[in-house]
């Protein structure tokens, strides 16, 4: 009987190359798996599929995983308002990281002999893929067979083109990826440190110029409403981004440090997961205290690099997000931001639970909480200690 391999497919040019290469030249029962982070749409689901089994796979299984992925990691990242290096919603480091455990399920499932990925040897996915197999089905062997031979994408093409398989030279020019938190963008602009993607290389061309107002709902940090309408938080992400990416919202260059130790650049564009964390945050600044506020910096700036990392499987990651839920019992209102071609604003929230309420005085008015008097010697004390230090040691009198 032949060795069963599990293979995380998205029928792109690396992984198409690996069905071949697992069937034909390992002679391995490929079960190809699609897990469907938000990307795809039924129909070209079904073209995947195809595909997959046309090139020789033994079986094949999309994995709807919309709902868990946010459930177990973008209400996280919504809640830390989590931006890499103050720019990049984690669009892909967050998927895989479902991605990858969902198929750590599956082969555990069908009892595999071998878990295959189609990284490369350069970038962080490789790492994400494997520790997290490492992590949850260690009886399990990895096969990587781009990243082992070292493949160009030249060559990729050529070896499928060779086996009878067509590949669209142009449109590999371009590595997207789509999910619901974003789509990333690579080519041979982000391999530089002075060129940026052509209009062309963006997924959504920009088609909307008429500026206009949008609203969204929070309750208990998550959004629940956009426009007026109560969805569920997948959809108001999903409503929102149809909206907003066509103004070419979101649109940027990450250039950040990869988990192997190399600085590396990826454009994205990610409109509704930009506007969310803005609008989130912007709600929170009223909602919040100070010091909620800025441990929720310190333990989101973590969660966000260890999820980029691909440890989301740390115990830490459990106790964080448990910090992260209990802070949003107040964040709750609704944030009205306005569209404009490549920007927005947020204008204005409105939410019972804000803090800078009227009751207790106006910032730079007036207040209704304590006298002059009160704030003279309180004034006083707050500054005593380094009054002190600067007597003793500044000699001053």
């Amino acid at each position: 009987m032949k060795k069963k391999v599990v293979l995380a497919y998205s029928g792109g040019l690396d992984t198409s190359y690996c069905v071949i290469y697992l069937t034909r030249d390992l002679g391995l029962e490929v079960h190809s798996v699609l897990v469907n982070t938000g990307g795809f749409s039924d129909e070209e689901l079904k073209q995947v599929e195809k595909r997959a089994y046309d090139m020789g796979v033994t079986s094949h299984r999309t994995v709807d995983e919309v709902e868990n992925y946010y459930e177990s990691s973008i209400k996280y990242l919504i809640f830390g308002n989590v931006l890499k290096n103050a720019t990049y919603p984690l669009s892909v480091s967050a998927e895989r990281v479902s991605q990858a455990t969902a198929i750590a399920k599956y082969a555990k499932e069908i009892n595999a002999d071998f878990v295959a990925h189609g990284s490369t040897g350069a970038g962080n996915d490789q790492v994400r893929f494997d520790m997290i197999f490492n992590i949850l089905i260690p009886e399990v062997a990895i096969i990587t067979p781009i990243r082992d031979m070292q493949l160009s994408r030249e060559e990729e093409i050529a070896y499928l083109q060779k086996h009878g398989v067509e590949f669209n030279a142009e449109k590999a020019k371009y590595s997207i990826n789509k999910g619901i938190w974003g789509t990333s963008v690579g080519g041979k602009e982000t391999l530089t440190s002075d060129q940026t993607l052509p209009e062309e290389a963006w997924p959504t061309p920009i088609t909307s110029t008429e500026a206009q107002k949008v609203v969204i709902e929070f309750k208990q940090g998550e959004p629940v409403a956009l426009n007026g309408v109560q969805l569920k938080p997948t959809e108001v992400i999903q409503k929102l981004q149809k909206i907003a990416q066509p103004y070419g919202i979101g649109r940027d260059i990450h250039v950040g440090d990869t988990i192997i130790g190399i600085k590396g650049r990826v454009g994205f564009e990610a409109a509704a997961p930009i506007i969310i964390i803005k609008a989130h945050h912007t709600l929170e600044k009223h909602t919040l205290t100070k010091w909620q506020l800025s441990w929720k910096d310190q333990l989101a700036a973590f969660y966000g690099n260890w999820m980029h990392e691909g440890q989301f499987h740390d115990p830490v990651m459990r106790d964080i997000e448990a910090f992260l839920s209990n802070s949003q019992e107040f964040v709750n209102g609704k944030v009205i931001v306005e569209l404009n071609p490549h920007r927005f604003q947020i204008i204005g929230i409105e939410s019972e639970n804000d803090l800078m309420s009227n009751k207790f005085g106006s910032y730079g008015e007036m207040n209704k909480s304590w006298t002059a008097d009160d704030v003279k010697g309180f004034s006083k004390i707050f500054g005593n200690q380094v009054m002190i230090w600067h007597k003793i040691n500044k000699g001053e009198n």
